[in-house]
């Protein structure tokens, strides 16, 4: 990418476009196109075309999604399904429209089969049952990934699609309801010290293994794929496997991260597991070999990433 060029990120507020535009910014890029929701809705067909006809860029990071957590994707599944496809069908289809030299488009782990081999392969795609729990956005991230592929099959485009793993970091959910792992244990943690509380509860036996990758490693994997020469990108994917793995491929377990956050937030109390409550799978770990290969690796351990998370916490909860 040159630095004239007009990149456009869908998504620059969520946890992941935000990375990926501090990392442009920092790099140089100035010719950054950016819409909020109200400024441009990207399930309706029209004015996403009228809004790539009048910019016409030259790249496309697609990092825009309807995310939730367990209780929304049970309760509002045709939502999911809808929006994250009709966003992924406007944005993609306007970009073959419009020339563009290459698109990313950012999926989830969550596409892989429920019961798989850990870690997770590139090639576990569609070999067995999604998780029930958000099936509907599985499958639209799913779409993502075949509309990439379809495109360049049929006409040769350059669009791409990377998984991420558990991601945390800056710009994290913190709501005490719908937040995920890390950012839900920091806030508890956080609380109870300030309201001096004598324990915190965390769900399960603290057994669940879990992968988490920095968002700022995301944000940098990111470009790394969109920049990628054709030839190197070609030689390890294939046109309908064509999706990239990013993590760190390596995993810890709930009651480790909760003992490190403990320790990080400076609170003094207990620290129990609810045995009661369910810990999910047992194990969620992917394959990075494919990008390993590539020649990207990540470069934020836990520790310091979780550190910087919790200074952010902190900053925004002055």
């Amino acid at each position: 990418m040159n630095f004239n060029d007009k990149i456009y990120i869908a998504g620059h507020r969520g946890l992941v476009g935000s990375a990926i535009v501090r990392q442009l910014e920092a790099r140089g890029f100035t010719n950054l196109l950016m819409r909020t929701h109200k400024e441009l809705d990207l399930t309706n067909q029209e004015r996403v075309q009228n809004f790539f006809k009048h910019e016409k860029p030259d790249y496309v990071i697609l990092a825009a999604s309807k995310v939730g957590g367990i209780h929304a994707n049970n309760i509002y599944p045709a939502d999911f399904i809808y929006q994250n496809m009709m966003i992924e069908i406007n944005v993609i289809h306007a970009a073959y429209q419009s020339n563009v030299k290459r698109l990313l488009f950012l999926g989830s782990t969550c596409v892989y089969p429920r019961e798989v081999e850990q870690p997770m392969k590139e090639g576990a795609l569609l070999t067995g049952v999604l998780e029930p729990t958000n099936e509907p956005y599985a499958i639209a991230k799913i779409a993502g990934i075949k509309l990439c592929e379809s495109y360049n099959r049929q006409h040769d485009t350059d669009f791409r699609s990377v998984m991420p793993t558990n991601l945390y970091g800056i710009n994290d959910n913190f709501h005490p309801e719908n937040s995920h792992v890390i950012p839900a244990l920091i806030r508890r943690f956080h609380e109870a010290k300030v309201n001096n509380d004598t324990e915190v509860v965390v769900w399960g036996t603290g057994n669940a293994m879990r992968e988490f990758l920095y968002v700022d490693d995301m944000a940098a994997a990111s470009l790394f794929v969109l920049e990628l020469d054709e030839q190197t990108y070609k030689a390890n994917t294939k046109p309908i496997l064509s999706h990239i793995n990013v993590g760190t491929g390596k995993d810890t377990t709930i009651r480790e991260i909760a003992e490190t956050i403990k320790e990080l937030v400076g609170y003094k109390g207990k620290l129990i597991f609810d045995t009661t409550k369910p810990d999910g799978p047992p194990r969620k770990l992917i394959d990075i070999t494919r990008l390993k290969k590539m020649g990207w690796e990540y470069g934020i351990d836990l520790k310091e990433g979780l550190n910087e998370t919790y200074k952010y916490y902190k900053e925004c909860n002055l």
